[in-house]
């Protein structure tokens, strides 16, 4: 966890930087294009910041009050990243239709779109680093952020080449068309990030292949047992929690149940990683069709 913190520590110097960046190349150029991308960085520092809290408050211990952990605060933050990307996206567009009833020519244009092709390089590989770590964590949050600026990204370079067209070709509409653009396409980044974190908070279950897995190993390593059934997981920050109901015969004793728990739950986690598992032993009555037969 120190290491993620680490990164988000980094992530908010990189933003501070990469916003200077954009900041400087907008006011160097009045550009309305590079007025969204600079202020998408704003939300980018923003974004870092929250992480770092978040990552912070998630390594928290379990407590009395909170018996599961602090992990889910990770979801919390990502919605509120979520909702930065869409006021940010708002803001654009309302500084684009200003612009685009008063449009004034570019400055200084090259200094801008190398200012701004700088900072795109420097976002590029963060966002890959991001992505990456926010998996091995794993971490929503961290994972977010870098999604979030791999967006950032890809608007730049289409900012970039826009405003190459727009200067050379004299279109001063293109540069507040290019604004609406890159606001359209992060109010559709900001929806997904808010999605797919309120999927987490409302414990929705991991994709189908996981489930699968998950159902495929149990079977393959409860010999002994009869069937297993009622299988439900969710996911909180780091950890993710498995609960389903073991079928074992009426005559076997609580050691050898035991044991085969044991194997499952080895077997489940070398594979699965922070996984938390829980096994409600029953007796063969308790059987059902739609169970998970043993192999």
């Amino acid at each position: 966890m120190q290491r993620l913190q680490r990164i988000a520590i980094g992530s908010i110097g990189i933003g501070l930087v990469i916003l200077a960046l954009k900041g400087l190349a907008w006011w160097v150029t009045g550009s309305a294009a590079l007025y969204s991308d600079a202020l998408e960085t704003l939300v980018n520092v923003a974004a870092a910041a929250l992480t770092l809290g978040a990552l912070r408050y998630a390594a928290m211990p379990a407590d009395a009050n909170h018996p599961y952990g602090h992990g889910k605060v990770e979801f919390f933050a990502a919605v509120i990243e979520g909702v930065l990307i869409v006021v940010a996206a708002l803001l654009i567009l309302n500084h684009a239709w200003r612009v685009w009833w008063h449009p004034m020519a570019v400055r200084a244009a090259l200094v801008g779109i190398g200012l701004n092709a700088l900072a795109t390089c420097g976002n590029a590989a963060w966002a890959a680093l991001l992505i990456r770590e926010g998996r091995r964590g794993p971490s929503p949050a961290l994972a977010a952020d870098g999604r979030h600026l791999l967006t950032d990204v890809v608007t730049s370079l289409v900012v970039i080449l826009g405003l190459i067209l727009a200067v050379r070709g004299g279109a001063l509409w293109l540069d507040p068309l290019l604004a609406v653009a890159v606001a359209c396409y992060i109010l559709f980044s900001g929806w997904k990030i808010i999605r797919s974190s309120v999927g987490g908070l409302m414990d929705e279950a991991p994709d189908a292949r996981i489930r699968e897995r998950i159902r495929q190993l149990v079977a393959d390593h409860a010999a002994g047992a009869i069937e297993a059934h009622d299988l439900r997981t969710r996911t909180a920050g780091r950890f993710s929690y498995l609960e389903f109901h073991l079928v074992v015969p009426g005559d076997m004793r609580v050691d050898e149940a035991h044991a085969i728990c044991d194997r499952i739950e080895e077997a489940l986690r070398k594979e699965m990683g922070n996984l938390l598992v829980t096994i409600h032993v029953e007796p063969e009555m308790k059987a059902k069709q739609r169970g998970v037969p043993v192999l």
